[in-house]
């Protein structure tokens, strides 16, 4: 392990979104937003009755990963009414392209608190109430942008829904913003992020497209920048889910966020564009979050035809032809983020192929088929990598050239919410109950 984290840290370049210290997991994908955890003695197997230290049972339903700090977990739920079929056929009448979408009635979006010791619930807060809800698509929840914790605040997003800041102690509401709004047409996915004292999120709906920044301590709107880049005509083909991450360039921050067809370069602190780069082709609902490494940005374009691109990202105005290194095709996820260890970059496709490939040329190593399917980011922590499935399996294999299996262990039910790591435990999220497991 020491070998992997030394090569790591030597080879990779950027700054984090989120500054922490100690047991936190602040965000999605973890302290450096990569989903690298600096645990050890984590377990490797595990059953219901082995190596679970609680086990609590979550309301509603949620896509949200657990972000924790000073000992207490939060995620985000959604509570909702349920519609009768008649109901839902007459409604689902007057949407376009309503293939694979659901429809509920009225909607309650909540923040969860757990104790990360005892597994005790110690908050349920209803954050916002939404009587007239867009269509969800089968695979998404309203519930799925996941929290950020930093200190005494805990910000929860769900997208057009909107934001709030509550006090992470006591639950409170500090502030609110409700005036961001588009249409998903699937549902919300784009996690928030802090840089700095800014709140930033992405929206990129089928009627408008944009990047916002909030003042994390008012919720007052700092800026919002349009997406420049031209999409293609038809609007479900404009949306995107993907959640940015700030990068450093000769000392200056960029942030990068993926959009439908592009990919941008702002700076985080005046949302100004300094460079954009072409997907090359059609690529929209996008939603891995990039990864950064080598001096360039891992960006999934996810549909239809999901591609790789590995970007350089300290270029100006449109870099479509200078700054792409390299790209692949093949296999490529269109939800789960990639993780990035030394040289070795991990693709984990949703339909269960898992690829090693050169992190600096994109030459394929081994390519291994799991079986199931896909939604969930994967983790490396312990010198292992956690790969949970929709059917509620865990693999758990050794990083490296080849592909060598540790374990799989089955959970209760299915997993859609990426992991998160601290105090030497695990925390899972299934569709149904929170998990924290140690040995």
């Amino acid at each position: 392990m020491n070998t992997v984290r030394l090569c790591f840290v030597a080879t990779l370049c950027f700054v984090s979104s989120v500054a922490f210290a100690g047991a936190n997991w602040p965000q999605f994908r973890g302290p450096d937003g990569n989903g690298h955890a600096d645990a050890t003695n984590l377990p490797v197997e595990w059953s219901e009755s082995e190596h679970v230290t609680w086990k609590t049972a979550i309301p509603g339903d949620g896509h949200s990963s657990p972000v924790i700090s000073d000992g207490r977990i939060w995620l985000t739920t959604a509570v909702t009414e349920t519609l009768t079929e008649a109901e839902k056929k007459a409604r689902l009448a007057q949407v376009k392209n309503p293939r694979g979408l659901d429809l509920v009635g009225s909607l309650s979006l909540r923040a969860i608190c757990v104790d990360a010791d005892s597994g005790k619930v110690l908050r349920n807060v209803e954050v916002f109430q939404i009587d007239d809800p867009q269509p969800i698509h089968s695979l998404n929840s309203y519930a799925s942008p996941t929290p950020v914790v930093e200190g005494e605040r805990v910000f929860c997003h769900f997208g057009t829904y909107g934001t709030a800041c509550l006090d992470s102690t006591t639950g409170e509401t500090l502030w609110e913003q409700r005036t961001l709004t588009v249409d998903h047409q699937n549902g919300p996915g784009a996690s928030p992020i802090v840089w700095n004292d800014l709140l930033i999120a992405q929206y990129d709906g089928i009627d408008r497209q944009f990047v916002a920044a909030l003042d994390k301590r008012t919720g007052k709107i700092v800026w919002k920048t349009p997406r420049a880049g031209k999409l293609n005509d038809r609007p479900e083909f404009q949306k995107a889910y993907a959640t940015p991450h700030v990068v450093e360039v000769d000392g200056k921050p960029i942030l990068i966020s993926p959009g439908a067809d592009w990919v941008y370069g702002y700076d985080p602190a005046s949302g100004e564009e300094i460079w954009r780069i072409s997907y090359g082709g059609l690529g929209f609902s996008t939603v891995p979050r990039p990864v950064i490494g080598h001096d360039m940005a891992y960006i999934v374009t996810s549909f239809m035809q999901s591609k790789l691109l590995a970007v350089r990202y300290d270029g100006t105005g449109d870099v479509s032809e200078s700054h792409v290194v390299w790209t692949s095709g093949r296999q490529i996820p269109k939800k789960p983020s990639l993780l990035l260890v030394g040289d070795e970059l991990y693709l984990l496709s949703d339909a269960g192929i898992w690829t090693c490939v050169d992190a600096k040329t994109g030459t394929e190593h081994y390519r291994h088929r799991l079986g199931g399917q896909f939604s969930a980011s994967p983790l490396f922590a312990d010198g292992r990598i956690y790969i949970g499935s929709q059917e509620g399996i865990v693999t758990v294999i050794k990083p490296g050239t080849e592909y060598v299996e540790l374990a799989r262990n089955e959970m209760n039910a299915g997993i859609m919410a990426s992991p998160a790591v601290v105090d030497n435990a695990l925390f899972i999220r299934t569709e149904t109950d929170l998990y924290r497991l140690e040995k």
